[in-house]
């Protein structure tokens, strides 16, 4: 039996407030759409007007409003969350963790990532820099999703900027997993020349599904962001890709044997030597 999971698109602005009321309307379609599984964007929950205002909405792991919100949904619409990324405190107070969390469909916390790979770009017209205002991760992190069938899936937790790490991906696999995520805000520029092919390398490199929900659009600080939300099979082939900007949802169906079917007929992860 195939896993219906959606990607959430948003193109999230400065009110935490309005943010998680357009993220709550987008579970209720997903589910409503017959997904079990539903994941949103990176920083869905705010992109401030400057990197540091997310400072100011930092969360104590366990304890805040949006990781209420994002319980309280998955148990209201018996969804699998995967709350994209949202700021969590660290060890360094002028910094925060970027976090996935995950909840199951009661509502508990089941798993946490923390970006690990932390962007910086800078052309002389656009300049990022992550790491004055975010405190890395350390650790790659696989969860178990029981579906509604009974079929059991691991998962592997990556952000954005991971993508360009393919080391990441590989210490996924070695944990097992067949789903990997891609909450991501690529810019607009890096978006249109790397997105789709670093998200089927992963996939064909891996053998897994790849699934990517994007930040879409013009915020409200300027930044443009790709969108392009997809999902990827373990062959590389595209299931589903929203090409137009602005939020919405993605549908896919997961086929486990189509996983099965591409790692038997091409045993690559078994023929590894290094």
């Amino acid at each position: 039996m195939t896993l219906e999971i959606a990607l959430l698109q948003m193109v999230s602005g400065e009110q935490v407030q309005d943010n998680l009321e357009q993220a709550r309307a987008l579970l209720a379609q997903a589910a409503a759409g017959g997904a079990e599984l539903a994941v949103l964007p990176e920083y869905f929950c705010l992109m401030g007007r400057t990197d540091r205002d997310k400072l100011a909405h930092a969360e104590a792991d366990g304890h805040g409003p949006v990781q209420q919100a994002l319980a309280d949904a998955a148990r209201a619409l018996s969804l699998w969350v995967v709350g994209g990324t949202l700021p969590l405190r660290g060890t360094d107070p002028g910094r925060v963790r970027n976090a996935t969390l995950v909840f199951d469909p009661t509502g508990r916390p089941v798993a946490r990532y923390d970006k690990v790979h932390l962007f910086r770009f800078d052309n002389g017209h656009e300049r990022f820099d992550e790491a004055a205002t975010i405190e890395p991760g350390a650790r790659a992190v696989c969860f178990d999703l029981a579906s509604r069938t009974g079929a059991s899936w691991r998962v592997g937790l990556s952000i954005c900027y991971d993508l360009r790490f393919p080391e990441l991906y590989r210490r996924l696999a070695d944990q097992g997993a067949e789903i990997l995520l891609v909450p991501s805000a690529f810019t607009h520029t890096t978006g249109q020349a790397h997105w789709e092919p670093l998200l089927r390398a992963r996939a064909i490199e891996n053998q897994a599904f790849v699934l990517a929900p994007a930040q879409g659009g013009v915020h409200a600080n300027g930044r443009r962001t790709w969108g392009h939300s997809i999902a990827v099979d373990p062959w590389g082939q595209v299931l589903a890709c929203r090409s137009e900007p602005g939020p919405g949802v993605l549908y896919a169906s997961l086929d486990p044997e189509r996983l099965a079917q591409a790692r038997q007929q091409l045993p690559a992860l078994a023929h590894r030597v290094l």
